[in-house]
């Protein structure tokens, strides 16, 4: 893992935002928005630039740097592409902060 990419992707509090959000999806989206919901692919973009009062272009630019650097898990779907925490990616990221900072 590369601590100052993974620093880089949550650089704005939108992107910080967003990994809060996709910890619990049924406590931060409404119920309507995540009607075709699976944890295996997480939430569409669609619905986190709703949530985020942002354009879909710039949030999927956000959600593709938090992918890069590990902290999220793409999947795509016919047209549609979801996003996921990955926990392990953010275990570790807890884990380097502690040992080194």
């Amino acid at each position: 893992m590369n601590l100052l990419e993974v620093i880089k992707s949550l650089s704005n509090q939108t992107r910080l935002n967003i990994l809060t959000w996709l910890k619990d999806p049924f406590a931060c989206f409404p119920a309507e928005e995540l009607a075709d919901y699976s944890p295996a692919l997480g939430v569409c973009v669609s619905d986190i630039a709703k949530k985020a009062e942002m354009s879909i272009p710039t949030v999927s630019v956000y959600l593709k740097n938090m992918s890069t650097a590990g902290l999220l898990v793409a999947t795509r779907k016919d047209q549609w592409t979801y996003y996921k925490r990955n926990e392990d990616a953010i275990q570790q990221l807890a884990q380097l902060i502690k040992d080194n900072l």
